[in-house]
């Protein structure tokens, strides 16, 4: 019995004592991606869907170019985003409210990582891509949410014609 409870405590401890791993990069990859989620902005897009191609900078003098987009309700489009900066950015989509929530959090946590399909985080002099169906008509907004890019103005927004 006690070379029992020796062993339950000992996988325990082996157990927590492993670092968690939830929010890096690796643990995402490693998990099959999860069903395209409607949003208030539209909806993760198909890469054999895109419509058209859009390349963006981003630096750090905090601004996007271009800072303003139109697109067709329904359209899918690749945003190729290039960080000509020597900082991390990252572009996010969402409305105003959900960009502020977002930052906020961001705010509390600044380690936090994620990996949402309205995200592209990209590294200095390196390029993402975000694939993205604009099904709902009306603007939505996209910001690097970095601590103080936001706040320093990097944003920009998408209208979506009916």
């Amino acid at each position: 019995m006690k070379s029992h409870l020796f062993l339950i405590t000992a996988a325990l401890c082996l157990g927590l004592s492993q670092p968690m791993r939830a929010h890096e990069p690796s643990a995402h990859r490693q998990r099959p991606p999860a069903p395209a989620e409607q949003t208030a902005w539209g909806i993760a897009g198909d890469p054999k869907a895109v419509h058209r191609r859009v390349e963006i900078d981003m630096g750090d003098d905090m601004r996007f170019s271009p800072d303003r987009l139109e697109v067709r309700q329904g359209e899918t489009v690749e945003l190729v985003i290039h960080n000509r900066g020597r900082a991390q950015h990252e572009l996010v989509l969402g409305t105003r409210e959900a960009l502020q929530a977002h930052a906020a959090l961001m705010a509390r946590h600044p380690g936090m990582e994620h990996d949402e399909p309205h995200i592209a985080h990209v590294a200095p002099g390196e390029t993402g891509r975000l694939v993205w169906t604009f099904n709902r008509a009306g603007q939505v907004e996209f910001a690097c949410l970095v601590a103080g890019h936001y706040e320093a103005g990097m944003a920009g927004r998408v209208h979506v014609r009916p």
